[in-house]
């Protein structure tokens, strides 16, 4: 996975909990999870917008 091994993901893990406390660690993961969720749904729609887009420019080239 990107040439990450476990040790150092959990050193970044315990730079992250010192950083940010144990206590906002289910906070913060709430957020990225949210963050990656609306990624993924704008990318999805830019895909389908393009997608329409092209089936438009086919019909009309017709």
């Amino acid at each position: 996975m990107f040439g990450i091994g476990s040790t150092e993901l959990l050193i970044v893990f315990g730079i992250v909990i010192v950083l940010f406390g144990s206590k906002k660690l289910p906070e913060l993961a709430q957020g990225m999870g949210k963050s990656i969720r609306l990624f993924k749904t704008e990318l999805q729609n830019n895909h389908q917008n393009n997608h329409n887009d092209q089936k438009d420019d086919s019909t009309l080239k017709s």
